[in-house]
């Protein structure tokens, strides 16, 4: 029983910090209805920033999670000038191509600054134990916790009840009913990939605190997508759900499932197969909206 508790809380821990990677799906498609590909590559950034700041810098991590900020808006912005602009009012395939294009470039960087090699930094973090009834928790999945479950809070208060976010949720349903009203379409997509650049890489330092850093840390990206698809792409509160929920499952499927197997395995393939299934039983999530188009 003990063994089981301790999967489920540490994979509360982890599912908040997938939470927090798929809100910058979210954000991305709420105010464009655009798929960023490229999300899962800001969290490998972040991950080589945090190395670099807590690491090369000496930062502490107060002042390293404020360093990657900045960095992590300012590119955002960036994208989103250069990359992202141009191309409104074209097709959205172009732009779901273009952030194909960006995650190659991205890991490229990567690989040409930090040269693609592991990076571990997780002796840095503060050291405790916290202990919940016969649970004993480690440090870096608390810490990761709390801070996730800090800035999803933040997010949530931002998109609901701030007037920058109320516009976010306006251009995503009609860009031109918006721009009626006064909303300036170009302030809703910088700050939304300044948030989704932000995001990521502030999962990419948990993650990388907990296993390390590599170029392939990308692929968390997708298991991001899958909580964003399982939650509702429209939804900020579905996603912390179906994030908490997945990475209590791929827990289990860890401690329960994988030494069933010659191999193991089967916990890096279980958000897909959720994915999967979703897409079958409810392509729109278990908390998005249901959309019919006529064809």
């Amino acid at each position: 029983m003990n063994f089981f508790l301790q999967l489920v809380v540490t994979g509360i821990a982890l599912g908040m910090i997938y939470a927090l990677i798929a809100i910058g799906f979210v954000m991305i498609t709420k105010s464009s209805n655009v798929f960023n590909i490229a999300q899962g590559h800001f969290v490998m950034l972040g991950g080589y920033l945090g190395y670099t700041f807590l690491v090369i810098t000496g930062f502490p991590l107060w002042l390293s999670i404020l360093c990657m900020i900045g960095v992590a808006a300012i590119m955002g912005l960036i994208i989103e000038r250069l990359l992202l602009r141009p191309l409104i009012g074209h097709p959205v395939i172009s732009i779901i191509m273009m952030t194909i294009a960006l995650a190659t470039i991205i890991e490229g960087m990567a690989t040409l600054i930090w040269g693609g090699q592991y990076k571990t930094y997780h002796d840095l973090l503060p050291t405790f134990s916290l202990k919940i009834g016969f649970v004993s928790i480690p440090s870096e999945p608390t810490i990761g916790f709390f801070i996730s479950a800090i800035s999803v809070g933040i997010l949530m208060i931002f998109y609901r009840y701030t007037k920058l976010g109320l516009g976010m949720r306006a251009t995503a349903e009609d860009l031109k009913v918006a721009q009626s009203f006064g909303i300036r379409a170009t302030t809703v997509y910088k700050v939304a990939w300044a948030v989704s650049f932000i995001v990521g890489a502030i999962g990419g330092l948990l993650l990388g605190a907990i296993s390390g850093v590599m170029v392939p840390l990308a692929e968390i990206g997708l298991k991001a997508f899958t909580v964003a698809l399982f939650g509702g792409v429209e939804s900020l509160g579905g996603a912390v759900i179906a994030g908490i929920i997945l990475g209590i499952l791929e827990n289990l499927a860890s401690g329960y499932l994988d030494p069933l197997l010659p191999r193991g395995g089967f916990a890096g393939v279980f958000p897909f197969v959720v994915m999967i299934i979703v897409l079958i039983i409810r392509p729109y999530g278990f908390f998005g909206l249901k959309k019919i188009e006529r064809v």
